[in-house]
């Protein structure tokens, strides 16, 4: 069983690791031992924090061992191996693999020639550990998921996007999404349909509009990400900048929420860009403890998917 997409989960399999990462929060002791003698290699195109040092965490806690490998040095990442050969080469070594890559396209590959468990640690096109540690958060602050509003303010062409599309609608979750119009700035019509589908077995809403005060709108939750994901050129920064001043998240716009609305953001965040500083710092934020529960929910993730 891999980690590619949150679309390839059943609603219980997500449920399962959600339920999984309360357990191992609250017990931590009860699975020191859960991985004893299991290996993960983590194989880094893009820059990372919190996925590199919460996935050695998270392995380390249960008794597991997690080595770290830089594409960028490697015969894959010079162009003299495919990423199927690497996958056939290390499946041999270690019990899974986590991927933090450019291409949704070699992760794809890489799971299709690997005999042992794949995680997508980050791509172009999706981000599931993020969505399954936004959720547990949501989760964790409402006490449930279901019927709740989520409001996703920002670039809707975004890996982190895509994923709560696909969590959101699976679980119940209602979620409208804001953003500029244009082929540039909406979802990918292929995971809107996706999540449509599902969001007709769960019962959630899926909204797409560029007007972000009506997203906002009596949302449980208000979240945004940066403006310039690792694809996008810098050079297209100050034209973004314009494109998305009016998807800032003020403290104006907060005020649309409900009363005690969650901030929340997957870091790292460029304060005075898409959030000010008082909304990112303030008492309604909970991005540190998005950051934190990207831990819990990558043990509960393991230990599905090896122990």
């Amino acid at each position: 069983m891999n980690l590619l997409s949150l679309a390839d989960w059943s609603p219980p399999e997500i449920e399962e690791v959600l339920g999984l990462s309360r357990e191992m929060k609250e017990f931590p002791d009860r699975f020191a031992r859960g991985l004893e003698g299991r290996s993960l290699l983590m194989i880094f195109q893009k820059p990372s924090l919190r996925t590199r040092v919460s996935f050695e965490a998270a392995m380390l806690q249960q008794g597991g061992h997690a080595i770290h490998y830089d594409l960028t040095a490697s015969p894959w990442g010079a162009g003299r191996e495919t990423p199927a050969d690497t996958a056939r080469t290390v499946s041999r070594y270690v019990d899974a693999v986590l991927a933090r890559l450019f291409r949704h396209e070699d992760l794809t590959e890489l799971a299709l020639h690997a005999s042992v468990p794949v995680i997508n640690g980050l791509t172009d096109f999706e981000h599931p550990c993020q969505a399954l540690a936004d959720l547990f958060t949501l989760r964790e602050k409402r006490g449930t998921l279901r019927g709740l509003k989520l409001a996703y303010v920002g670039d809707g062409l975004n890996n982190v996007t895509h994923s709560l599309l696909d969590g959101c609608s699976k679980l119940g979750v209602h979620l409208s999404i804001a953003c500029p119009e244009g082929r540039g700035y909406v979802p990918s019509p292929r995971v809107l349909d996706r999540a449509a589908a599902f969001a007709r077995e769960s019962g959630s809403r899926i909204e797409v509009s560029p007007d972000a005060r009506r997203a906002v709108a009596g949302a449980d939750a208000v979240y945004t990400d940066t403006w310039m994901s690792y694809h996008i050129p810098a050079d297209l920064a100050p034209e973004r900048t314009r494109v998305f001043g009016p998807y800032r998240v003020t403290r104006e716009l907060m005020n649309l929420a409900r009363p005690g609305a969650l901030f929340m953001h997957c870091l790292p965040a460029r304060r005075g860009s898409e959030v000010e500083s008082e909304v990112i710092d303030g008492p309604s934020s909970a991005v540190f403890d998005q950051a934190e529960n990207r831990l819990h929910t990558e043990k509960a993730l393991l230990l599905k998917l090896l122990g």
